[in-house]
Protein backbone atom coordinates (compact mmCIF):
# COMPACT_ATOMS: atom_id res chain seq x y z
CA UNK A 1 0.00 0.00 0.00
CA UNK A 2 1.60 3.40 -1.04
CA UNK A 3 0.52 6.79 -0.33
CA UNK A 4 -0.65 7.57 -3.89
CA UNK A 5 -4.24 8.74 -2.40
CA UNK A 6 -2.88 11.56 -0.90
CA UNK A 7 -4.07 13.64 -4.35
CA UNK A 8 -7.42 13.55 -3.52
CA UNK A 9 -9.60 16.41 -1.58
CA UNK A 10 -10.10 15.48 1.55
CA UNK A 11 -9.75 18.24 3.24
CA UNK A 12 -12.99 20.25 2.26
CA UNK A 13 -14.82 16.76 3.02
CA UNK A 14 -13.66 16.82 6.45
CA UNK A 15 -14.29 20.41 6.71
CA UNK A 16 -17.85 20.64 5.33
CA UNK A 17 -18.99 17.77 7.75
CA UNK A 18 -19.25 20.01 10.26
CA UNK A 19 -17.82 18.03 13.68
CA UNK A 20 -20.48 15.31 13.04
CA UNK A 21 -18.79 11.88 13.36
CA UNK A 22 -20.82 9.86 11.48
CA UNK A 23 -21.13 12.51 8.90
CA UNK A 24 -17.46 12.81 8.63
CA UNK A 25 -17.11 9.31 8.48
CA UNK A 26 -19.44 9.01 5.11
CA UNK A 27 -17.90 12.21 4.06
CA UNK A 28 -14.51 11.11 4.18
CA UNK A 29 -15.32 7.07 2.62
CA UNK A 30 -17.55 8.00 -0.03
CA UNK A 31 -15.22 7.68 -2.83
CA UNK A 32 -14.13 4.13 -1.41
CA UNK A 33 -17.73 3.03 -1.45
CA UNK A 34 -19.51 1.81 -5.07
CA UNK A 35 -23.17 0.73 -5.55
CA UNK A 36 -25.19 -0.78 -3.12
CA UNK A 37 -22.21 -1.21 -0.67
CA UNK A 38 -23.21 2.30 1.15
CA UNK A 39 -26.57 0.12 2.68
CA UNK A 40 -24.34 -1.64 4.98
CA UNK A 41 -23.31 1.51 6.69
CA UNK A 42 -25.49 2.88 9.35
CA UNK A 43 -27.90 5.56 8.78
CA UNK A 44 -25.98 8.34 9.12
CA UNK A 45 -22.76 7.42 7.88
CA UNK A 46 -24.95 7.03 4.32
CA UNK A 47 -26.38 10.18 4.94
CA UNK A 48 -22.53 11.60 5.15
CA UNK A 49 -21.94 9.66 2.17
CA UNK A 50 -24.82 11.63 0.12
CA UNK A 51 -23.63 14.96 1.24
CA UNK A 52 -19.91 13.76 -0.55
CA UNK A 53 -21.76 12.71 -3.69
CA UNK A 54 -23.92 16.25 -3.73
CA UNK A 55 -20.75 18.51 -2.57
CA UNK A 56 -18.72 17.10 -5.47
CA UNK A 57 -21.83 17.89 -7.87
CA UNK A 58 -22.50 20.70 -6.75
CA UNK A 59 -18.71 21.77 -7.11
CA UNK A 60 -18.19 20.63 -10.47
CA UNK A 61 -21.24 22.62 -11.63
CA UNK A 62 -20.27 26.03 -10.15
CA UNK A 63 -19.19 28.54 -12.58
CA UNK A 64 -15.83 29.75 -10.64
CA UNK A 65 -14.93 25.30 -10.86
CA UNK A 66 -15.57 25.48 -14.60
CA UNK A 67 -13.76 28.32 -15.36
CA UNK A 68 -10.93 27.49 -13.11
CA UNK A 69 -10.74 24.06 -14.60
CA UNK A 70 -10.06 26.16 -18.05
CA UNK A 71 -6.54 26.15 -17.09
CA UNK A 72 -5.68 22.71 -16.65
CA UNK A 73 -8.21 21.08 -19.20
CA UNK A 74 -5.61 21.43 -22.28
CA UNK A 75 -3.11 18.82 -20.62
CA UNK A 76 -5.02 16.99 -18.54
CA UNK A 77 -8.64 17.25 -19.96
CA UNK A 78 -10.81 14.85 -17.37
CA UNK A 79 -8.73 15.22 -14.81
CA UNK A 80 -8.59 18.67 -14.85
CA UNK A 81 -11.38 18.69 -12.53
CA UNK A 82 -9.54 16.88 -9.56
CA UNK A 83 -6.31 18.64 -10.00
CA UNK A 84 -8.90 21.57 -8.80
CA UNK A 85 -10.32 19.84 -6.23
CA UNK A 86 -6.76 19.53 -5.12
CA UNK A 87 -6.15 23.47 -5.32
CA UNK A 88 -9.40 24.34 -3.45
CA UNK A 89 -7.83 21.92 -0.53
CA UNK A 90 -4.22 23.91 -0.25
CA UNK A 91 -7.01 27.59 -0.46
CA UNK A 92 -8.60 26.38 2.57
CA UNK A 93 -6.01 25.18 4.25
CA UNK A 94 -4.69 28.98 4.01
CA UNK A 95 -7.59 30.37 4.42
CA UNK A 96 -7.57 32.92 7.32
CA UNK A 97 -10.88 33.74 7.80
CA UNK A 98 -10.97 29.87 8.56
CA UNK A 99 -7.55 28.73 9.85
CA UNK A 100 -4.28 29.77 11.12
CA UNK A 101 -1.54 27.36 11.16
CA UNK A 102 -2.47 26.38 14.71
CA UNK A 103 -5.94 25.89 14.19
CA UNK A 104 -5.91 23.77 11.41
CA UNK A 105 -3.40 21.49 13.30
CA UNK A 106 -6.20 21.10 15.43
CA UNK A 107 -8.99 20.64 13.25
CA UNK A 108 -6.66 17.64 11.73
CA UNK A 109 -6.03 15.68 15.10
CA UNK A 110 -10.07 16.21 15.70
CA UNK A 111 -10.68 14.53 12.21
CA UNK A 112 -8.15 11.54 13.14
CA UNK A 113 -9.65 11.26 16.30
CA UNK A 114 -13.02 11.16 15.41
CA UNK A 115 -12.38 8.56 12.19
CA UNK A 116 -10.10 6.57 14.37
CA UNK A 117 -13.03 6.27 16.99
CA UNK A 118 -14.92 4.78 14.41
CA UNK A 119 -12.34 2.46 12.72
CA UNK A 120 -15.09 -0.78 13.55
CA UNK A 121 -17.48 0.82 11.13
CA UNK A 122 -15.22 2.74 7.98
CA UNK A 123 -13.90 -0.26 5.23
CA UNK A 124 -10.47 -1.68 4.89
CA UNK A 125 -9.41 0.24 2.03
CA UNK A 126 -10.06 3.46 3.61
CA UNK A 127 -8.23 2.60 6.45
CA UNK A 128 -5.11 1.64 4.93
CA UNK A 129 -5.40 4.96 3.42
CA UNK A 130 -5.97 6.56 6.76
CA UNK A 131 -3.20 5.08 8.27
CA UNK A 132 -0.99 7.20 5.85
CA UNK A 133 -3.08 10.12 5.70
CA UNK A 134 -2.89 10.88 9.56
CA UNK A 135 0.98 9.69 9.89
CA UNK A 136 2.22 11.72 6.81
CA UNK A 137 -0.67 14.71 7.87
CA UNK A 138 -2.05 14.94 4.55
CA UNK A 139 -5.02 17.47 5.48
CA UNK A 140 -2.31 20.08 7.17
CA UNK A 141 -0.23 19.52 4.52
CA UNK A 142 -2.56 21.22 1.95
CA UNK A 143 -1.21 24.31 3.56
CA UNK A 144 2.17 24.30 2.03
CA UNK A 145 2.92 24.14 -1.69
CA UNK A 146 5.48 21.36 -1.19
CA UNK A 147 2.35 19.58 0.24
CA UNK A 148 0.38 20.07 -3.15
CA UNK A 149 3.41 19.30 -5.20
CA UNK A 150 3.38 16.00 -3.63
CA UNK A 151 -0.83 15.61 -4.05
CA UNK A 152 -0.44 16.55 -7.32
CA UNK A 153 1.76 13.20 -7.46
CA UNK A 154 -0.12 11.32 -5.85
CA UNK A 155 -2.90 11.89 -8.44
CA UNK A 156 -0.57 11.38 -10.81
CA UNK A 157 0.25 7.74 -9.73
CA UNK A 158 -3.11 6.68 -9.35
CA UNK A 159 -5.24 8.42 -12.77
CA UNK A 160 -4.68 6.04 -15.87
CA UNK A 161 -4.22 8.43 -18.53
CA UNK A 162 -1.96 11.19 -16.32
CA UNK A 163 1.88 10.54 -17.29
CA UNK A 164 3.40 13.63 -14.61
CA UNK A 165 2.18 16.08 -12.58
CA UNK A 166 4.88 18.83 -12.91
CA UNK A 167 3.03 20.38 -15.86
CA UNK A 168 0.14 20.78 -13.24
CA UNK A 169 2.38 22.35 -10.68
CA UNK A 170 3.72 24.99 -12.52
CA UNK A 171 0.17 26.11 -13.86
CA UNK A 172 -0.75 26.35 -10.10
CA UNK A 173 1.96 28.32 -9.62
CA UNK A 174 1.84 30.49 -12.31
CA UNK A 175 -1.91 31.39 -11.71
CA UNK A 176 -2.14 31.09 -7.94
CA UNK A 177 -3.73 34.85 -7.54
CA UNK A 178 -6.53 34.13 -10.23
CA UNK A 179 -6.88 30.67 -9.01
CA UNK A 180 -7.21 31.98 -5.18
CA UNK A 181 -10.27 34.71 -6.74
CA UNK A 182 -11.41 31.70 -7.88
CA UNK A 183 -11.66 29.99 -4.70
CA UNK A 184 -13.20 33.18 -3.40
CA UNK A 185 -15.78 33.22 -5.25
CA UNK A 186 -16.46 29.20 -4.96
CA UNK A 187 -15.87 28.06 -1.09
CA UNK A 188 -18.79 30.56 0.76
CA UNK A 189 -21.05 28.93 -1.71
CA UNK A 190 -20.54 25.06 -1.54
CA UNK A 191 -20.33 26.16 2.04
CA UNK A 192 -23.73 27.25 2.44
CA UNK A 193 -25.24 24.40 0.28
CA UNK A 194 -23.22 21.82 2.54
CA UNK A 195 -24.98 23.56 5.78
CA UNK A 196 -28.60 23.20 3.35
CA UNK A 197 -27.89 19.88 2.73
CA UNK A 198 -26.97 18.31 5.94
CA UNK A 199 -30.00 20.26 7.49
CA UNK A 200 -32.15 18.17 4.49
CA UNK A 201 -30.40 14.89 5.24
CA UNK A 202 -30.23 15.15 9.35
CA UNK A 203 -33.57 17.11 9.57
CA UNK A 204 -31.58 19.73 11.65
CA UNK A 205 -28.90 22.64 11.34
CA UNK A 206 -24.87 21.60 11.77
CA UNK A 207 -24.97 21.95 15.69
CA UNK A 208 -21.30 22.85 15.36
CA UNK A 209 -19.09 25.31 13.42
CA UNK A 210 -16.28 25.26 15.70
CA UNK A 211 -13.46 26.07 12.59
Amino acid sequence: MSCSFAGMNFLAHAYLSFQHPQILAGNMISDFVKGKAQYMFNGNIQKGIQLHRSIDEFTDGHPMTIRAKEIFRPAYRLYSGAIMDVIYDHFLATDPALFNNASLLSFTSDVYTLLEEQSAQLPPNFLQVLYYMKRDNWLHNYRTEAGIRQSLRGLARRARYIEESDTAYALFIHHYDWLRSCYAGFFPHVKQFAKQRYSELLGQPPASEKY
